[in-house]
């Protein structure tokens, strides 16, 4: 396929490929040819309620000929009812407002080092989980334990360990190491192919950290927000954090993130340890409301468990039909299909039929469509994708 021109305007720091995207209307996407493709990956499990749901557009249009930046040093009304119903619906007592899951985890890491210093105690380590993403930012990328993202940006922050993800002989022997101020997990990894931890493991956690004093921060930038059938995907395992870090699907589409947090941690901080220009603008927080607002719903999150359990049903019956496939995993509308190989090849099928879907960890694909697709969206899509692995297997 030839380079697109404009490819040549950017860093490349993504492999874009196909004509730009256009617009987009419940689960499609459309390109500047015309073409339309089934949106299985939510740009990324960001559009919950699928392209310009007619409440987001109307919040947008309301919001944005009122009020689209003022700075963090004023109240904001659409702050204020976001952030209401962020505690109302969790477990925490206060909330930071940023723009991204990466700055959600900076600001765990320094709320979490403030909190554990409070006694005049130098305590600053943080463990995270092998196979974890949690951002690209400096303190994120440290806590995220891949290598193949630590390539050429070594070295990384000081005072970051990890240890073998849902593994509690290992995890104990790292934690003996150190005076940890945090640990950071995914209860579900998604980044890496929609691994979930076992009960255990996370219980195990939280009684560690409750003795030890250490913070215990969970990441649900991608498997929050209702994307495992619950509003939040600590509720499977009935396991609450101190903190919880929260973006993608938050803000509506626009860039939204937040931490969550329990007043133990929160009343540490004091004005000037922490900020941002532009995190919680009163747009984006508008749309935020809208998405808790719908999604925290009994009945849609009921929806959620049921159209995922379907989807995950249809995709267990290929695997009798594909031997490519080895296992289908997940949560709710969180599913990966794991594959024999590298996937790469069938997901650009797949994008040459009509279906986007998305790549995780090394041989698994991703199947996060928006939480308001129905059962018939779920059929096209897994015809589609079963017809790409029968080609791919003549």
């Amino acid at each position: 396929m030839k380079e697109p021109p404009y490819n040549k305007l950017f860093v490349p720091t993504y492999k874009r490929e196909g004509a730009p995207m256009v617009r987009g209307k419940g689960m499609y996407l459309y390109d500047k040819n015309g073409r339309k493709y089934l949106d299985f990956g939510s740009g990324i499990a960001v559009t919950a309620l699928g392209h310009s749901h007619p409440a987001i557009v109307a919040a947008l249009r309301a919001q944005g000929s009122k009020l689209i930046h003022a700075s963090n040093l004023y109240h904001m009304e659409p702050q204020i009812r976001f952030v209401n119903l962020l505690v109302k619906h969790s477990f925490g007592s206060r909330v930071f407002l940023c723009n991204s899951g990466t700055e959600a985890t900076e600001a765990a890491i320094k709320f979490a080092r403030k909190w554990a210093t409070r006694k005049n105690r130098l305590k600053y380590h943080v463990l995270s989980f092998t196979d974890g993403f949690h951002g690209r930012t400096y303190g994120g990328l440290s806590a995220t334990a891949q290598k193949k993202f630590h390539a050429g940006y070594v070295p990384m922050v000081p005072g970051f360990h990890y240890a073998p993800y849902d593994d509690i002989a290992a995890t104990k022997k790292v934690l003996r190491k150190h005076d940890y101020a945090a640990v950071f997990v995914e209860p579900v990894q998604g980044e890496s192919g929609i691994n979930s931890a076992a009960r255990e493991f996370l219980t195990f956690l939280r009684a560690y950290t409750n003795k030890h004093a250490i913070a215990l921060v969970f990441d649900e930038v991608q498997c929050g927000v209702g994307r495992t059938g619950l509003l939040w995907a600590h509720q499977h395992f009935g396991v609450t954090p101190d903190m919880m870090t929260l973006a993608k699907p938050i803000g509506g589409g626009l860039p939204l993130g937040a931490v969550v947090c329990k007043d133990t941690i929160s009343r540490v901080i004091q004005p000037g340890d922490h900020g941002t220009t532009f995190g919680g603008n009163p747009l984006a927080c508008a749309l935020g409301e809208v998405v808790l607002r719908m999604v925290s719903k009994k009945s849609f999150l009921a929806g959620v468990r049921s159209k995922g359990a379907y989807l995950k049903g249809r995709l267990e019956k290929l695997a009798g039909v594909h031997d490519t496939i080895r296992e289908v995993r997940g949560f709710g509308l969180m599913v990966g299909v794991e594959m024999d190989a590298d996937p790469s090849k069938i997901i650009a099928a797949c994008r040459a039929q009509g279906l986007l879907v998305v790549k995780a960890g090394h041989n698994t694909v991703r199947f996060m469509p928006p939480l308001v697709v129905t059962r018939a969206d779920i059929d096209k899509a897994v015809r589609l994708f079963s017809k790409v692995l029968g080609r791919r297997a003549r």
